[in-house]
C-alpha cells in the first residue's frame, strides 16, 4: 500500500499529478465492492472526477500543441503523440485535441467543465461542433448547445444537433442548401460527383470501393510524395496536383501491388491482400490482374536486381515494390503513415558509406521521420523484428533522459533487441 500527503493549497501542479497517479494506482488494485448499488454510486462519482482531470489535461495538451513540443520527441503532430505515446485510439485523440484547441473560444464550456458542472462528453461534442465556425458563430453555437445539455438532451443528441450546426446557422441566415443525398448510396459501387464553384473551380466528393481504391493508391500515391525538402504542400495539395497530372496525360502507368498465391490467380479461393494489409477477395484480385497485368515479386535474390551496392544512390522500382510489400507503414514504431507514401531510407546512411543500396539495408520511413532521423540520430534506436524488418524506436530528447549508462547510441548492439 502506498501513502501520499499533499497540502493542496501549496502543492505544485507536478506534485498534484504525482499524488493523483499514486491514488489511481492504489484504486486500480482494489477489489470491486460486492454491492451493485455502491458500485453505481462510485462509478458516477469517479466519472465526475475523471471529467475534472480531463479539464486539466486539455490545458496540458493545449500547451504542448501550441509550443510544438511533441516534435522534439519525434512525433510529427500532437495527434500522433497522443496515439503513439499514450495509446489513444483515433477518436479519443481527436476529442482531446479538439477540446484543447477550442477551449479558449468556449469560455462557458471551459469554466463549467473545470467546475464539475459539465461532462467531458458534452464538452468535446461542443468543441468538435465549433471547430470550423468563425468566432461569432462559435459563441452562438456554444450557447445553443449548452442550452440543449442543460435541457437534459443526451450527449448523443447534442452531437447530432452539433453536426448540423452549420445548417442551423444557415437556416438563420437564409443560406441553407438542399439536403445531401450522397449518404444514401451503397458501398459496393464507386461514385463521384463534382460541383462547379462561382470562381470556376470544382468541389469533388465521392466514394471508391476497395478495387478502385487500390488503383487510386497505386497511381496517385507515388506521384503525391513531397518534391523535396522545400515542398511545403500538405498531402491534400500534393494529391490534387498528382490527380491533375494524371488527368492531363502526364502519367500513364498504374501500379497496383496485390500480394497473393499463384493458386489464387489460377482460380483458388484464398484471399489476396493489398500492401497496406487490406484483404482482397480472390475474384477481385483476378479482376485487377486482368486489367493491370501480372509480374512476379521476388522477396530475395533472383531475377529482380535487389542488391545494387554503392553504385546506385536511389532504390530501384523493384526494390521499392518489395519494401512496400514488407512495410505496410513507416518503420518508426507507432507511425501509421502508409508505406506507399513513405520514402526509401538507407538504414545506416548511404552518404556515410555504411549502407549500400541493397534490399536488406533499406526500409520505408515517412518524410517527416526521415528528416527527424537525419537531424537527430541520437533519438532513433534501430532494431529488427522476428521477420527481419527494421524497427525504428523513438527515444526522448537528451535533456529528458535519465543519466544512466543504458542510453547508448542508435544501433548500439545492447539496444538492438527484437521487437
Amino acid at each position: 500500500m502506498h501513502s501520499v500527503t499533499v497540502e493542496l493549497g501549496v502543492a505544485s501542479t507536478a506534485e498534484l499529478v504525482d499524488a493523483l497517479s499514486v491514488i489511481a494506482t492504489e484504486l486500480a488494485g482494489r477489489d470491486v465492492p460486492e454491492s451493485a448499488a455502491v458500485c453505481l454510486e462510485l462509478t458516477e462519482t469517479l466519472a465526475a472526477a475523471t471529467d475534472l482531470q480531463e479539464s486539466a489535461m486539455a490545458g496540458f495538451i493545449g500547451r504542448v500543441d501550441a509550443a510544438g513540443e511533441q516534435a522534439r520527441w519525434g512525433y510529427p503532430s500532437p495527434k500522433a503523440w497522443l496515439r503513439s505515446r499514450l495509446g489513444m485510439r483515433d477518436n479519443r485523440a481527436k476529442d482531446r485535441l479538439a477540446l484543447a484547441r477550442q477551449r479558449h473560444r468556449l469560455p462557458q464550456v471551459a469554466q463549467r467543465l473545470a467546475a464539475g458542472e459539465l461532462s467531458f462528453g458534452y464538452a468535446t461534442t461542443i468543441a468538435d461542433s465549433v471547430a470550423r465556425l468563425d468566432d461569432i458563430d462559435c459563441a452562438q453555437a456554444e450557447t445553443l448547445l449548452l442550452e440543449m445539455a442543460d435541457a437534459g438532451f443526451s450527449a448523443g443528441k447534442v452531437a447530432a444537433f452539433g453536426s448540423r450546426i452549420r445548417d442551423v446557422i444557415a437556416e438563420r441566415d437564409g443560406t441553407e442548401d438542399a439536403p445531401d443525398e450522397d449518404t444514401k448510396r451503397g458501398y459496393a459501387k464507386s461514385w463521384m460527383t463534382t460541383t462547379r464553384s462561382l470562381d470556376g473551380g470544382r468541389y469533388v466528393k465521392g466514394w471508391l470501393n476497395p478495387e478502385d481504391a487500390a488503383i487510386w493508391d497505386g497511381t496517385l500515391a507515388p506521384l503525391a510524395k513531397p518534391a523535396g525538402p522545400d515542398d511545403r504542400r500538405d498531402l491534400g495539395e500534393r494529391t490534387a496536383a498528382a490527380l491533375s497530372g494524371v488527368l492531363s496525360g502526364g502519367h500513364k502507368a498504374t501500379k497496383v501491388t496485390v500480394i497473393c498465391d499463384l493458386d489464387t490467380l489460377t482460380g483458388g479461393n484464398a484471399p489476396a491482400r493489398l500492401i497496406d494489409g487490406t484483404p482482397i477477395p480472390a475474384e477481385q484480385a483476378r479482376r485487377i490482374a486482368l486489367s493491370a497485368g501480372v509480374s512476379p515479386l521476388l522477396l530475395g535474390k533472383g531475377n529482380t536486381p535487389l542488391y545494387l551496392g554503392w553504385r546506385e544512390r536511389f532504390a530501384s522500382p523493384a526494390q521499392r515494390q518489395v519494401l512496400e510489400a514488407l512495410y505496410p507503414s513507416c518503420a518508426v514504431r507507432g507511425c501509421e503513415m502508409p508505406g506507399t507514401l513513405c520514402e526509401v531510407d538507407h538504414v545506416h546512411g548511404w552518404a556515410l558509406g555504411r549502407s549500400p543500396t541493397d534490399i536488406d539495408q533499406l526500409t520505408l520511413v515517412c518524410g517527416w521521420h526521415n528528416r527527424f532521423k537525419h537531424s537527430r540520430p541520437d533519438q532513433i534506436q534501430i532494431s529488427k523484428d522476428r521477420d527481419g524488418r527494421y524497427v525504428y524506436r523513438l527515444l526522448p530528447p537528451a535533456d529528458a533522459r535519465p543519466a544512466t549508462p543504458s542510453n547508448g547510441p542508435p544501433g548500439d548492439p545492447t539496444l538492438d533487441r527484437a521487437a
